[in-house]
């Protein structure tokens, strides 16, 4: 039997798209190694949240969780943000949902 794959979209802070295949029983730390790979980008500083009425905060779950468990299907949007680093500062980053949350 083969597993079946599923495409889903991510949009950067920029506004840039691009896709991600995994398989459908993938978890969320599946799916950040894939995009960690693929852009570049630090698996452990990744925050994803998925494009919902309400903006579903993936992350809430843990790394173990299945992306289907999470409401993740195929063609799914995903918004992909950053934790910043820790340098010890105190300034303190806000994080704005984007305009299309907003309705």
């Amino acid at each position: 039997m083969s597993l079946k794959m599923m495409r889903v979209v991510v949009e950067n802070l920029t506004g840039t798209l691009f896709y991600i295949q995994v398989g459908s029983d993938a978890t969320l730390a599946d799916l950040k190694r894939e995009i960690e790979a693929q852009q570049k980008l630090p698996f452990d500083r990744l925050i994803l949240i998925l494009d919902t009425d309400l903006g579903h905060l993936m992350t809430d779950h843990g790394d173990g969780v299945s992306l289907m468990d999470c409401g993740v299907q195929d063609g799914s949007h995903i918004y992909l943000f950053f934790n910043p680093i820790d340098d010890g500062s105190t300034h303190h980053i806000v994080f704005t949902w984007p305009e299309s949350f907003l309705g």
